[in-house]
């Protein structure tokens, strides 16, 4: 932190749509997501159940892009970790703005809850490999706590892989 600033946004929450992709000249995949989270709460004054849901763009690049467009599908559950980035374009001489969680190399993302585009057609059972024999090993399996919510952060694994979570 050589300037003492911080730009990264934290998110679960689940998509609106379908993920856009389209390609760069370059050949490089862009993916785009309508990720929702919401709030919610019992309004003191009238006892009511309250709840307030918000929109966020999400843009992907690379394999990330790839894996998005493959895997993801309107309702999927996803973590985002990425960085605010503010765009500008002009509409006609009018100036527009937008907001956008821009996920490039050091951002996550990952698929909670095990929802696919092709989970919804066949039994779970049916898209996974058959099990092979496990070979004997010195060190005891990994512990994975059951109450953490999403897959532990940071495990030898590069950032850019994808956690499917559930099942």
């Amino acid at each position: 932190m050589a300037n003492g600033s911080v730009n990264k946004v934290i998110i679960i929450g689940n998509l609106g749509r379908d993920p856009e992709i389209r390609y760069l000249p370059s050949g490089g995949a862009v993916a785009n997501l309508a990720v929702s989270t919401s709030e919610k709460w019992r309004d003191k004054q009238t006892g009511e159940n309250r709840e307030k849901t918000e929109w966020h763009r999400v843009v992907l690049f690379g394999k990330l892009a790839d894996i998005a467009s493959g895997y993801l599908c309107k309702g999927s559950q996803v973590y985002i970790e990425g960085q605010l980035q503010t765009r500008e374009w002009d509409d006609n001489g009018v100036k527009r703005y937008t907001t956008e969680i821009v996920v490039k190399v050091g951002g996550t993302m990952q698929m909670l809850g095990g929802a696919s585009k092709s989970a919804g057609t066949q039994p779970a059972q049916q898209n996974q490999p058959p099990a092979q024999p496990q070979a004997q090993s010195s060190q005891p399996p990994m512990d994975f706590d059951d109450d953490i919510p999403f897959a532990p952060i940071g495990l030898m694994y590069p950032r850019y892989l994808i956690n499917v979570i559930g099942g």
